[in-house]
């Protein structure tokens, strides 16, 4: 039978601040990037306190802005899915220690040999929101509309790429059929993007799901209301009673409710939470790592799988459609200074375009090097000449390029304006755009830029096709057809371990090689909360999970 490989997670859990600072000891462990410290427990759980969990309370989260939308299938955004994970169940889950797939809505899944074929049994007793059963037709219904909805959302729709459609069995069991094998799918069972909603919640438009308008979910909270895009409440559901085997204990979760707050500075976020005015903080950025050392809070990190964070270059343009240019930025970048000035070593440099920990991962330190020297001497061989002010020109044009990011992201913003004077040393004038995420969106779909900044998360080198196919997403815009659509189809399709990691190498290797994507560094994701705040956990995808926390007073 198919197996999927088993990525695992090393998580760092630290008391920060007061006597007795600590670090926990960490487990030697497979796959999600950046050396750090792991839990006791393995499972990325806060550290434990004394007492028994109580239920009860309200926990108030700052997040750094208001997700764009609430639908996990319809969203591509960390800060998104943040929000949005608690209000679905998946299939499976990812165990976060061992990486293992792990039974959820489904009490056992089997996969043909040939990966063409899912069969999930789902287990008896669970209802969305709304009071619907989640039932093979359910299933059916949602893996129907996303494949639907791709033009919306190619993230989760890229997870069921050669989808044929899914058999209704029985009520209690579905059999999901693909065209072709299909290597990546049920790790892709297991995140967010494929977490089940009720068949009325996927009637509802692309609009109403994202603004939350019906949107109900299996998951173990609901979403209770907004304020002015400033707050996001969510209500424990009382009636829970399937969660994940990875979860610490069964039943409904112990808080009474989640309040996310809306707190665009990292810096307000950390002094909130120092001042107790918020009990977690989803977020904190490396120059606000020490303030927190100063106060009694604990932080929570993990590494982030998937792709690095990068600069993605848009082919078509006609300064970028010039293989050398982007070749001169990949090796003007000094990486191991961006990391060293500004982050912290829960952070690493990239060395491909996967973290260093996601599977398939291959080592291209020596293709990342910085070498400024050569850069410029590409430049040199491509015609681009130093003008007066050191800015390049060709024909009259300027080596100017557009580079848009989250506006809202002040780590990042700080990170590429040092990347701006990197870049600027060997002769190209990269412009900031710092764009609000409701204008981002457009503009990322839209190709209007010349470098994007951004990464994304998944414990899959799948994420490879999600990004650069030209069936999906397609940042790069490169045309259909070409040799890196080949390579992505082609491992999607691998069913044997070994050769599906040489295919993902190539891939990576042609990405880095021909700067398609120029990687920067590795995230980490990280939660730091006060001493009345025990049982959090981060899981498999580096998410904050909430269903094991509760309040000691």
């Amino acid at each position: 039978m198919f197996r999927q490989p088993s990525p695992a997670v090393p998580v760092r859990s630290r008391h920060i601040g007061g006597p007795g600072r600590r670090i926990l000891p960490g487990m030697v462990v497979l796959c999600l990037g950046l050396a750090a410290c792991s839990s006791n427990d393995g499972g990325g759980a806060s550290p434990g306190g004394s007492g028994t969990a109580r239920s009860g309370g309200t926990l108030t989260v700052a997040v750094a802005s208001k997700p764009l939308c609430l639908d996990p299938q319809n969203n591509s955004s960390n800060g998104n899915t943040a929000i949005s994970r608690q209000l679905v169940s998946s299939l499976t889950d990812q165990d976060p220690a061992t990486g293992k797939i792990m039974p959820w809505l489904a009490s056992k899944f089997e996969a043909s040999a040939s990966a063409t074929e899912f069969t999930f049994t789902l287990r008896a007793g669970a209802t969305f929101s709304d009071g619907e059963p989640v039932d093979a037709a359910a299933v059916k219904a949602n893996f129907d509309t996303i494949v639907k909805l791709g033009a919306v959302d190619a993230v989760a729709a890229s997870y069921l790429s050669g989808y044929q459609g899914t058999t209704v069995v029985d009520s209690h069991t579905a059999k999901v059929t693909f065209s072709r094998p299909n290597a990546q799918f049920l790790q892709a069972t297991s995140t967010a993007a494929l977490g089940l909603l009720s068949p009325a919640s996927l009637a509802r438009t692309p609009d109403d799901r994202c603004q939350g308008r019906g949107l109900a979910g299996a998951g173990p909270f609901v979403l209770k209301d907004t304020v002015q895009g400033q707050e996001i409440r969510l209500t424990r559901r009382t009636d829970y009673a399937w969660g994940s085997p990875v979860w610490k204990h069964q039943g409904a979760a112990y808080l009474d409710g989640i309040d996310y707050k809306v707190v665009p500075e990292s810096g307000v976020r950390v002094g909130s939470l120092l001042s107790s005015q918020v009990d977690a903080v989803i977020g904190i950025d490396a120059r606000d790592e020490q303030r927190l050392a100063s106060g009694s809070a604990t932080e929570l990190s993990r590494p982030v799988p998937g792709v690095t964070y990068n600069l993605t270059a848009n082919t078509q343009r006609p300064l970028l459609a010039d293989a050398s240019v982007r070749k001169a930025l990949t090796k003007g970048i000094d990486r191991a200074t961006i990391v060293r000035t500004l982050l912290t070593d829960r952070y690493h440099p990239a060395t491909s375009i996967l973290t260093s920990s996601t599977p398939s991962y291959a080592n291209l330190s020596a293709d990342l090097a910085y070498d400024p020297s050569a850069a410029r001497a590409l430049l040199d061989a491509g015609g681009w000449q130093a003008g007066g002010d050191g800015i390049r020109t060709k024909d009259g044009k300027r080596l100017t390029l557009s580079l848009i990011y989250p506006g809202v992201d002040t780590a990042s913003r700080n990170v590429l304006q040092l990347v701006q004077s990197q870049l600027n040393a060997i002769g190209v004038d990269a412009q900031l755009n710092g764009l609000p995420l409701n204008q981002l969106a457009p503009d990322q779909e839209a190709g209007r830029y010349d470098l994007l900044w951004f990464g994304l998360t998944r414990a899959d080198p799948d994420v490879l096709s999600t990004v650069f196919s030209t069936t999906a997403k397609n940042r790069a815009h490169l045309p259909a057809g070409n040799p890196l659509d080949t390579l992505l189809a082609k491992q999607s399709e691998t069913i044997d371990a070994a050769e599906r990691t040489a295919l993902v190498e190539q891939a990576q290797r042609q990405i880095v090689q021909q700067a398609y994507a120029i990687p920067v560094y590795e995230q980490a994701q990280s939660v730091a909360f006060t001493g009345r705040v025990l049982g959090v956990a981060l899981d498999g995808s580096a998410q904050p999970a909430f269903f094991d926390a509760w309040l000691a007073n």
